[in-house]
């Protein structure tokens, strides 16, 4: 693991940037790494707990061995219902039992270096305004933007090149017929809509200053960054499609 003893956040800021490394790292596991993370939870295995670091690295492995541990430990055994139910239930299951934990850590090093009321108060906002990984797994999170994505996404072919990539690097590149003034006042159209648009990724809120682009299978939205897609190469991308549309396939039972 990564040990408590090599890494303590001691203000609310450091125990916030903690809170979101382990949190990106997990959210990945569950969306973008999706196929990987399944794999490494082999029923047959012992009981194995998913690890999110600072670093935003994940990692399925088995729980620390000395008792108490340094840091609150993961929910255990999460690979023996693997096959035991739906895959969607499963990774909702992980992703209720990751939120827990994540609040458990940020939690554990206030504790430990003597948050006072305000600076818990201040930790939990902070925490709360981000949407929990449950929420950005099962695509809760998106409810609230889900109708003003799907006019976009099912725009007229003349703002379709806008409604498939944005951002900053993608800026510039004009539609069909399109006037670089009209351009401009459509992107700002753009960004009020997708202000609240959250990476099915990382769960981050769109930025107009980020590239993004979105999946044609389930229409969900993503950093560039996030899918390993730059501007250059979308552009010969007739039909994206995300890591976790990419890798869909039948599970054994």
């Amino acid at each position: 693991m990564d040990g408590g003893a090599l890494y303590n956040p001691r203000t609310v800021e450091e125990v916030f940037r903690d809170f979101k490394g382990r949190r990106a790292a997990i959210i990945k596991a569950l969306t973008a790494d999706v196929e990987e993370f399944y794999q490494q939870c082999d029923p047959e295995k012992e009981n194995l707990c998913l690890y999110g670091f600072p670093s935003e690295q994940w990692e399925v492995n088995l729980p620390a061995e000395e008792v108490p541990p340094e840091l609150p430990e993961p929910a255990l055994g999460i690979n023996f219902a693997r096959d035991g139910m739906q895959e969607k239930d499963w990774l909702s299951l992980v992703a209720v039992h990751s939120d827990a934990w994540l609040l458990a850590v940020a939690f554990y090093f206030g504790a430990r270096f003597g948050f006072d009321k305000n600076d818990r108060k201040c930790l939990f906002g902070m925490v709360n305004d981000l949407p929990t990984i449950f929420e950005v797994v099962t695509g809760a999170a998106k409810k609230q933007v889900k109708e003003k994505s799907s006019v976009s996404n099912h725009s007229s072919n003349k703002s379709k090149p806008i409604s498939k990539m944005r951002g900053s690097e993608s800026q510039g590149k004009y539609s069909k017929g399109m006037q670089p003034n009209e351009e401009e006042g459509l992107d700002e159209e753009d960004d009020d809509e997708h202000g609240e648009t959250l990476c099915g990724a990382c769960g981050e809120n769109y930025a107009s200053d980020e590239f993004w682009i979105c999946c044609d299978i389930c229409e969900k939205w993503f950093h560039g960054k996030c899918v390993k897609i730059t501007p250059a190469r979308a552009e010969h991308i007739k039909q994206y499609k995300c890591p976790a549309c990419s890798n869909k396939r039948a599970r054994p039972l």
